[in-house]
Formats: C-alpha cells, structure tokens, sequence
C-alpha cells in the first residue's frame, strides 16, 4: 500500500477557519475505503500550532474498548494535525467526565477547506492506543498489523506505524498533548 502525495505530512499549518465551523469528518480503513462519515464543529483551544479541535457526538451504540467507554451522548474532542501520523480523541461523559482518549496511527490528516462543508479525512493505520483516567494503556490492534503483512511489502511505512506508536505512548505516559485536558472555550 503506497500512499499518494496527499498523505505526506506537511510543515504549514492549514490557514484558518473559524470557531464553529462545521465540518464532515471522514475515516479511512487501512486499504483506503470509507468506514465512517460523521459531523463535527471546530471549536477554540488552547492548541499547540498546527493543531485543531473538532469536537463531536458520540452516536452509534455503547462499545467498551479495554475498559474505555464510548456511550451515545458522549462528547468527543478530537484533535489532528497536518504534521503527525496521529489523532487523539478525548471522551468525555455527556456530564464532561472525561473517560480517556482514544488514538489512532493514521496518514497525516487532510483538510479540503473548498467543500463546503469542509472536509477533514483521516486514514487508519492499524495500531490504536488507549489511555484510561488512571494511567492505565493498552495497545490496540497490533494483530491487524501483523496480518497486513506491511513488514515485507511496505517495511517503511510498518517501521513509521511502529515509531508512531512508540511516540504515543511516550505522550500518553507523560500526559503530554494532546493526552491532557486543553483549555476549551465552552461557547466557542
């Protein structure tokens, strides 16, 4: 699986679109294919550059994921940017109880601001990191790498899928951003 020239990550940061800007976010599986679709609004934050805040609902059934739980009405903060080869989302209680965070190793993240609404996409890479109120991290998915066979076939893009997750679990274990809880203007 070679990715075309959109999934390099880039050093600009995407220009400007203001609060409550709302949004269709797209999620790519590993082989490409649209797996979900979903509306999100941006939202302000005290965000390192280049990152942005998207903020959805969670609306499909209850899932337990090692122990984080997504239920409908759950508030989720999710955070990309051009430059990683990540998301991180936070999962908030619909009481704002934040839940844990939930990320994802992807192909940096595109933003189509000419759709309207605008676009963001972001495609799947297999390895999942989940990190619980408590500390407590579990690594997802590492099955769904192995069978892919990336290691022969692709063996740059397995050791950027493994180097990314390492640095996920680096952050998370230090709480460092985004597996920490920004500054979110509530009515902006």
């Amino acid at each position: 699986m070679q990715p075309d020239s959109r999934y390099e990550a880039t050093d600009r940061a995407w220009p400007p679109l203001p609060a409550r800007t709302a949004l269709t976010v797209i999620k790519l599986a590993p082989d490409g294919s649209e797996v979900a679709r979903y509306p999100g609004t941006l939202r302000n934050g005290a965000l390192p550059k280049p990152w942005i805040l998207v903020e959805a609902r969670w609306t499909n059934r209850r899932l337990n994921l090692d122990g984080l739980v997504f239920s409908p009405g759950d508030t989720l903060w999710e955070f990309f940017s051009p430059r990683e080869w990540f998301n991180v989302f936070a999962v908030h209680a619909p009481n704002g109880t934040p839940r844990g965070w939930y990320a994802n190793v992807t192909y940096p993240i595109q933003l189509n601001q000419c759709a309207d609404p605008p676009i963001l996409t972001w495609h799947d890479l297999y390895l999942d990191i989940i990190l619980l109120p408590d500390g407590h991290l579990v690594v997802r998915d590492e099955d769904e790498l192995i069978t892919s066979r990336l290691e022969a076939s692709d063996p740059a893009l397995y050791a950027r899928i493994l180097a990314t997750k390492d640095e996920l679990l680096r952050r998370a274990s230090t709480r460092e951003f985004p597996f920490s809880e920004p500054k979110v203007s509530r009515g902006a």
